[in-house]
């Protein structure tokens, strides 16, 4: 091992935990490496996590929400995986840039490397150079932590991920024995046919694994029965791991209730002993709140969510998180009645909102559905509908305003039509104006990389509906967005009732619109959703969510 690779004193207290998966993708992995750290967390330990991507890919930014799912944007500004998002919900850990690695970030930074000469004319070979660059990584998301779960994604075999899989093994050779964990994730599927469970996918799967040169410690084996213990004793005889350390990962009806599944089998404590470490009994009292107020409501919300997305609901992981989230502080069960924009289009906005009891409309990018979203939002505002528009959610409903209620025809966004007749909503760089005239430009550069991203703190005026809902006048919230409100439109939508109550703390930049005389009805430029925790439902959320139910029961009183 190179001196610019031995581990560096501070990390050697560090402990590291790498999950990782076989048989199938879509097992579960960051669900499972959340879990893990909700549990050690419990326990008084301070836990981190990371991803690692094996996509080339510099980061999800640009990728499709059909085929990648939801981007998850960190405090510090990162577009990440979603997984992201599951840590942070799980843990008081807020995720960064450090925690989320893909191919594409680890080859880029070593091409670098080589052309400022760094290698000294050297041949740039994966092995050294690429799995020390990944160690290096791992290493640094370890620093001042007590735990660090690494999760890679992929399966194991797959040949995108097997550098990551050498850089983790020759972790464990140089950190040392009791330093590195080893979980792996893997399926028993059960045969109808057969009438049994069938242990022979996992048994390949750790082969393929141990021919890498990794032994897992722990196999946590997903299946959506209870696996006998003739059979988990089997798998551990086969994969060389005690029959104690073949955790059952069991199907479940709330991603919730996975701490308490694994802490039943002492996954914690086999952790712990592996690792040889001591820490306090787990304080899970949160958790079995929060299952209680899940599996017990005491009442109930349809909500529409009007997007482009809709089959997907991974498209929109953390929202629909964030509205349970807030059900969990109603203990009201919130039911989402995922709606086709396009499908309103072509049918009108009746045919699938009438019932709901609120209507949000989410960020996204691109003109699809953008009319459908407007119809959407005409329908809340008429109809006195609870209404939270996030991002372009908010965007639109200032469109929807300008057009229904300023009377400005054929206002619109540049990011749908260049020569719009009204921009009320333009990039930054459409606002500059030469001679009384709006100037659009150009965005240069690439798409990656090129919008607002991470926390910016927003005030909130005294006596708004955000005001009240936050109980606080000065606000941080993500953002994730290349086009903002144009201020050229401020006075005459203000003097047409828009209500502007949340701006940038220099006020250049409007960040919270809300309709008078209306109920509830906010949009925020802001994304909400990436701050929302099951143990601490965010106030927007749990606000429009007690909106809802308010609704609800006017709608019954008056039927």
């Amino acid at each position: 091992m190179s001196e610019s690779m031995a581990p560096q004193a501070e990390s050697r207290h560090t402990k590291f935990i790498f999950i990782t998966g076989g048989v199938v993708s879509s097992l579960g992995k960051g669900i499972a490496s959340a879990s893990l750290g909700a549990l050690l967390e419990a326990r008084g330990l301070k836990v981190t996590f990371q991803k690692l991507d094996p996509y080339i890919n510099v980061d999800p930014g640009t990728m499709s929400p059909f085929q990648h799912g939801e981007v998850f944007v960190t405090g510090d500004g990162a577009e990440t995986d979603l997984d992201l998002g599951h840590y942070e919900r799980f843990s008081h850990t807020r995720m960064s840039a450090r925690n989320n690695f893909t191919t594409g970030q680890i080859y880029e930074s070593v091409i670098k490397k080589e052309r400022r000469g760094d290698y000294l004319g050297g041949t740039v070979q994966v092995i050294p150079h690429i799995t020390d660059e990944i160690k290096d990584c791992i290493l640094a998301v370890g620093d001042g932590a007590d735990v660090a779960l690494v999760e890679i994604g992929g399966t194991v075999g797959d040949i995108e991920s097997l550098p990551f899989m050498e850089a983790i093994r020759q972790l464990g050779v140089e950190l040392g024995p009791g330093n590195c964990l080893y979980v792996h994730l893997t399926l028993v599927p059960f045969i109808p046919s057969a009438g049994e469970m069938k242990t022979k996918p996992t048994q390949h799967s750790v082969k393929e694994l141990r021919e890498i040169g990794i032994q897992p410690d722990v196999l946590l084996c997903r299946a959506d029965r209870e696996i006998p213990s003739d059979q988990r004793r089997k798998m551990g005889l086969f994969c060389n791991v005690p029959e104690r350390a073949v955790v059952t990962a069991l199907d479940v009806d709330t991603i919730y209730k996975v701490p308490l599944v694994y802490h039943e089998q002492e996954l914690d404590s086999i952790v712990l002993e592996k690792l040889g470490m001591e820490a306090g009994p787990p304080d899970l009292a949160p958790w079995e709140r929060i299952v209680d107020a899940l599996v017990n409501p005491e009442a109930e919300a349809e909500v529409a969510m009007v997007g482009k997305y809709v089959d997907l609901t991974e498209s929109y992981k953390s929202l629909n998180e964030a509205l349970t989230h807030a059900g969990i502080g109603h203990r009201a069960r919130v039911r989402v009645r995922y709606v086709d924009a396009e499908a309103i289009e072509s049918d009108g906005a009746a045919a699938h909102l009438d019932g709901v009891d609120a209507v949000l409309v989410p960020g996204g990018f691109g003109e699809r559905g953008s009319e459908g979203k407007i119809a959407a939002i005409a329908y809340a505002r008429t109809r006195q509908v609870p209404y939270l528009g996030i991002c372009l959610g908010m965007q639109l409903a200032v469109v929807e305003y300008a057009r229904n209620v300023a009377g400005l025809e054929g206002a619109g966004s540049t990011e749908f039509d260049r020569e719009v007749a009204h921009p009320v909503i333009a990039l930054l760089t459409e606002w500059i104006t030469e001679d009384g005239h709006i100037v659009t430009r150009e965005a240069e550069g690439d798409m990656g990389g090129t919008m607002r991203l991470g926390e910016y703190p927003c005030i909130l005026e005294e006596g708004s509906t955000v005001r009240t809902a936050y109980g606080e006048e000065e606000v941080v919230e993500r953002h994730r967005h290349r086009y903002e409100f144009n201020n050229q439109y401020f006075h005459l939508l203000h003097d047409a009732g828009l209500q502007f109550t949340g701006s940038t703390v220099d006020g250049t930049l409007k960040e919270v619109v809300e309709v008078p005389d209306h109920p509830w009805f906010v949009g925020c430029q802001f994304h909400p959703e990436f701050t929302s925790r099951p143990m601490e439902g965010h106030p927007l959320f749990s606000a429009f969510l007690g909106a809802a139910l308010a609704y609800r029961q006017r709608q019954e009183e008056t039927a």
